[in-house]
């Protein structure tokens, strides 16, 4: 029995019955008890579409993804979807993935505000200044950012980890084994994540009165070939690096094939600390882990961006709500004394 037909059997209109059902306080005590006997005794089971047409809203949420940041394809937009997923599911919400050209997001957060599509929106790798904060801000529709920019953060929602002390951790840790030489592959530091992580191991450097040396440093897309190129680079210096940090565990894995295409072993010759996000198709697990690393799930991070997102959409006057993470290190056999030590 659907909706229309359980109506038709009570003699009642749809909208009074989904009211019914959801608890609406203007239904009386009587017909809601009435409507609910009815429903049970005909296996009536409301869709989730149903109850979220009676409450006003959509019962979705908006990711909307620019196509030149790749991130459809990026494995970490695959685990955040993962947890964020769960928490949807359980609430009864869908979710929304729309693609789009570079700079078409306003124009696609308007018609689906106007339409009444999403009841919220997550912001995706936001960029140090981010024009979709300000947009949304101004259409009006709740939004929760994974990360932040460098726009006053206390006017949105947001949840992201601390970068900054994560990669001055990481890079104290291997100024303490005693290296001075440390290189730094990093990504696109338009990006506001990749910014604070190279300020973080900026700062380590500084107060260890160790020169920065840019010819060291590589920005790029966080894939395998990119970790592999950069450490080609940068074993063919007179005076290689005895000690590298990236911002993620897939460069890692090309710059440790570079590391053993050059006959060297990494952990002895090379120490490598990376950024690992618990990717669920590439664990850096066991006792002792392949890499040593600073740790943060990142579908623990999409569960609390959804989390945070459906309690801003139940509580629209609710203040801005932050949340800060800290990242674990986790002690693993890629790291050691530089040789000469």
């Amino acid at each position: 029995m659907n909706l229309k037909e359980l109506s038709d059997f009570l003699k009642l209109s749809p909208t009074t019955v989904s009211r019914a059902i959801n608890g609406y306080p203007e239904v009386s005590e009587a017909t809601r008890k009435r409507v609910v006997e009815a429903a049970e005794a005909n296996n009536y089971h409301p869709s989730h579409l149903a109850s979220g047409l009676a409450k006003g809203k959509a019962m979705a949420i908006g990711h909307v993804i620019p196509l030149s940041k790749h991130m459809v394809m990026n494995p970490h937009f695959s685990d955040f979807i993962s947890g964020a997923g769960d928490v949807y599911c359980k609430a009864g919400y869908d979710m929304l993935i729309r693609v789009v050209a570079e700079g078409e997001e306003e124009s696609v957060y308007k018609k689906l505000a106007k339409d009444g599509r999403v009841d919220g929106v997550i912001v995706h790798g936001p960029s140090n200044y981010d024009a979709r904060i300000e947009a949304l801000q101004d259409i009006g529709i709740p939004f929760v950012v994974h990360g932040r920019t460098n726009q006053d953060e206390s006017t949105y929602n947001w949840v992201d980890v601390n970068n900054v002390r994560a990669f001055k951790r990481a890079t104290n840790y291997l100024l303490d084994l005693g290296h001075r030489d440390i290189a730094f592959i990093n990504g696109f530091e338009f990006m506001n994540f990749a910014m604070r992580r190279r300020s973080g191991y900026e700062e380590a450097l500084h107060e260890a009165s160790i020169e920065i040396n840019p010819e060291i440093m590589f920005t790029g897309e966080m894939t395998e070939p990119q970790g592999y190129e950069s450490m080609k680079q940068l074993l063919k210096r007179a005076k290689p690096p005895t000690a590298i940090l990236l911002s993620s565990i897939l460069p890692s894995m090309g710059a440790m094939r570079a590391v053993q295409e050059a006959g060297l072993t990494v952990g002895k010759d090379v120490s490598i600390v990376t950024f690992d996000d618990q990717l669920s198709f590439l664990q850096n697990s066991g006792d002792i882990p392949m890499f040593t690393s600073v740790r943060s799930s990142i579908r623990d991070a999409g569960v609390r961006v959804a989390e945070i997102l459906l309690d801003q959409i139940n509580q629209p006057k609710a203040d801005p709500y932050h949340e800060l993470w800290e990242a674990e290190l986790v002690l693993g056999k890629s790291t050691g004394r530089p040789v000469s030590v």
